[in-house]
């Protein structure tokens, strides 16, 4: 099969790299009909994420086909459609049994495109596969599904609800990529009483408020702290949730913060960050960190299939799978071709492993 393969720092191709198989018994095969990038991804590329070993398929977020299932699966068959979460969880261990996926001690977390192959590839073994997808009902459309792989659940509990966003506040968000464009519409879901959206793109910046952004601050063309507290009376922002993972951001965040109020660090950070305590003691604020647990996401999908959320905006370019470099290309040029998201099909990509699919699924059945 065809795959993208992570080389070492800013090295990657679409490879012919052997097909996967099922090496435990609650393994699935997944046949990619649907992936895309994230910023993580772009993070691993830069060397900000040592972890990932040179030979390791990229990817973490896609909506495929169940192929073959191990002989302990029993929830998923040859046929499936299924959302493949970022997040593996085994389901056992004390961290799983509270819902702290992400945390996963038993083999599972964050793995996918990480320690293990991911998703960026015409199959997938996926690891503890009764507890790591999610069925998907017919009338949600891949591209409709695909976002809650990683970027709504993630901008949701470890932005929003990290953030304890209740009816009413002020909520700044800095980064308008498209995590805090997630944060942003997961956030209304809370009924704030104003959302900043805080950037140096303007185009990004409009992004925000078509999604329902009150206030937008180019951050390039002003100071923003000014900004923020003119917005608040000059106490600050209830909520600053952090979306890009550098330290100016972070540091902006808890300079725009009120006292009493909260930190959300959503972004990936691969260099250190000041915390200035010096002013920070006295004001009684909570920062709180995380990897994403995906276990809202079912609540997610409900509100997709009722269409009470819709995350089809955030798709702003597309590529077959066999274009997937070409997607990379565009994605981390963010700057210049307006990217949010790209979606990667797989309907011609799969041409060429047609055979092997279709007999992995008779095998299956």
């Amino acid at each position: 099969m065809k795959a993208l393969v992570f080389h070492g720092p800013g090295e990657r191709s679409w490879d012919t790299v052997p097909d996967p198989s099922i090496t435990a018994e609650t393994d699935a095969i997944v046949r990619i009909d649907s992936a895309t990038i994230c910023g993580t991804d772009l993070h691993i590329l830069k060397g900000d994420v040592p972890e990932v070993q040179p030979g390791t398929i990229l990817g973490h977020e896609a909506v495929g086909t169940v192929v073959e299932a191990g002989k302990a699966v029993t929830t998923l068959e040859a046929g499936d459609r299924v959302l493949v979460s970022c997040i593996t969880s085994c389901g056992r261990c004390r961290f799983c049994r509270e819902g702290h996926y992400g945390l996963c001690t038993g083999g599972g977390g964050w793995i996918l495109g990480h320690l293990v192959d991911g998703l960026q590839a015409e199959l997938a073994r996926v690891p503890f596969a009764d507890t790591s997808v999610h069925k998907l009902a017919p009338e949600i459309a891949d591209e409709r599904a695909l976002f809650l792989a990683d970027i709504l659940p993630t901008a949701y509990e470890v932005g929003v609800l990290n953030g304890k966003v209740t009816p009413g506040d002020t909520v700044a968000i800095v980064g308008a990529g498209p995590i805090g464009l997630a944060a942003v519409m997961t956030a209304k879901l809370l009924t704030p009483g104003r959302i900043a959206a805080l950037d140096v793109a303007d185009a990004r910046l409009e992004h925000a408020r078509k999604l329902g952004a009150d206030v937008t601050i180019n951050n390039s063309e002003g100071d923003p702290v000014a900004a923020i507290m003119e917005l608040t009376g000059g106490l600050g922002a209830d909520v600053a949730i952090e979306a890009v993972g550098v330290s100016e951001t972070f540091e902006l965040c808890t300079e725009i913060v009120r006292p009493g109020g909260h930190v959300a660090n959503v972004g990936v950070h691969g260099r250190p960050a000041t915390l200035h305590l010096e002013k920070l003691w006295i004001k009684d604020v909570t920062i709180t960190t995380g990897l994403v647990d995906t276990s809202t996401t079912p609540r997610l999908l409900e509100l997709i299939a009722n269409g009470r959320l819709d995350p089809t905006p955030f798709a702003t370019h597309r590529f077959e799978l066999a274009d997937t470099e070409e997607a990379y290309t565009t994605f981390a040029d963010a700057a210049t071709t307006n990217a949010l998201k790209v979606v990667l099909s797989a309907e011609r990509a799969q041409s060429t492993a047609k055979d092997q699919t279709e007999a992995l699924v008779g095998t299956a059945v």
